[in-house]
């Protein structure tokens, strides 16, 4: 059964990860690009294949489908879920997945990227993979196990279980969801097609970690208008944008609330984009911490010193924007531990040590917990996300599988 799984993860994550996902941040539609249309189709195609019932590809982008319950106990229904798309800005063209069978712990080189290296001295977990099949991009670009593995993993166990209706569990949901990388996707989700009374995310990296404490999160932008004029004669007209744009930048911390200068739990305020040009600029802003009193305070200090500019250039138009994003899900997890203790049986069953790191980050299960459905999230075994170092260990993928086929069996004890 071993090798199945194997064999079959490792198909399935090459083919996904050649499908090009990426969302955007920009877009107004939902999904945020037709791309991840593209692989929710080819899902949707496999499901009816195996035999999921209840297979439903929404207009936003939501594929849903429904495992059948195959025990007479009244069981709470659980929802499984991934997300499709990729991150932007890192790389482009299409991804050449490579397969590096039985790894020996030599150095991984890339390809396409002469520079880049993948070794354990860097990556210490890389270490503990020795003889695992490690698969990697081509150094170009990134390779989407971010959140392909999720798929990949949640496809081999619907195909199993509908195969093996001796194994005892409840009705369990199926949902691939769009645009998770830019943090609206899930405010889409249809609620009532879901009907789920718990949920896991298999979003995780390494083998054990069930996450549920993530950061809370709001997203700021401040417009600012200046003054345009011909630049020959600005003396005492011009009020330069991009100059005020500066100006708040110098006023912000930085030694420390930055990403660079913070862990653990630590939060930060994080200008990660700055568009436009002398007459009208944009910057864009990322505010995390653990707690939501010190978000709070984050999106005060940026309205101060925003407020301050604006207050020695009242020619300009300053205009700062907090947006929720999304929030802990400890406090709400913490009323009813089930989906953890549960997941954490589990791994002791196997002989795992579970991990519960407060994550530095956030995931679908952050805002579906706020909806009112319990989400913790599971490992997959990515690693180095978000990066043309990202690689995978399909053993550990199928631990993965194994894993959640004796986590829906203890729901229905």
């Amino acid at each position: 059964m071993s090798h199945a799984f194997c064999a079959e993860l490792e198909a399935r994550l090459v083919r996904y990860v050649q499908v090009e996902t990426t969302s955007d941040e920009a877009s107004s539609t939902a999904p945020s690009t037709a791309a991840q249309v593209d692989l929710q189709r080819m899902l949707e195609h496999e499901l009816h294949q195996i035999g999921a019932q209840d297979v439903l590809l929404a207009e936003n982008g939501f594929l849903y489908a429904t495992l059948p319950a195959t025990t007479t106990k009244t069981v709470p229904r659980v929802a499984l879920l991934a997300h499709v798309d990729t991150v932007a800005g890192v790389g482009e063209g299409p991804v050449k997945p490579r397969v590096h069978r039985r790894y020996d712990g030599a150095p991984i080189v890339f390809p396409d990227d002469e520079l880049l290296v993948l070794m354990p001295e860097i990556n210490p977990y890389l270490g503990k993979k020795l003889g695992h099949d490690i698969i990697t991009a081509s150094g170009g670009t990134l390779l989407g196990a971010d959140d392909k593995a999720g798929v990949a993993i949640l496809m081999t166990l619907a195909r199993h279980l509908l195969a093996h209706p001796e194994l005892a569990h409840g009705e369990l949901r199926l949902c691939f969801t769009p645009d998770e990388e830019i943090g609206v996707g899930i405010r889409h989700i249809d609620l009532s097609r879901l009907a789920a009374d718990f949920a896991y995310t298999l979003d995780g990296g390494e083998v054990g970690e069930i996450v549920y404490e993530t950061f809370s999160a709001d997203k700021a932008t401040v417009s600012i208008t200046g003054v345009s004029t011909h630049p020959g004669r600005a003396k005492a007209k011009l009020v330069n944008a991009l100059q005020l744009a500066g100006r708040i930048m110098t006023a912000l911390p930085h030694t420390h609330l930055t990403p660079e200068t913070t862990d653990a739990r630590q939060g930060f305020l994080h200008l990660y984009k700055l568009e436009g040009a002398a007459a009208a600029c944009t910057m864009h802003f990322i505010l995390r911490d653990f707690e939501e009193e010190k978000l709070a305070e984050y999106a005060r200090l940026l309205e101060s010193v925003c407020a301050d500019v604006r207050t020695s250039e009242p020619r300009a138009r300053i205009v700062c924007r907090i947006t929720p994003q999304y929030r802990n899900m400890r406090d709400r997890l913490q009323q009813d531990m089930r989906p953890v203790t549960y997941a954490v049986d589990v791994l002791k069953a196997m002989g795992i040590a579970p991990l519960s790191p407060p994550i530095r980050g956030g995931v679908d299960g952050s805002q579906l917990t706020a909806m009112g459905v319990p989400t913790p999230n599971l490992f997959t075994g990515m690693q180095n996300i978000h990066s043309p170092l990202e690689w995978i260990s399909v053993q550990d993928m199928e631990t993965a599988v194994k894993a959640l086929i004796a986590l829906v069996q203890r729901w229905a004890q």
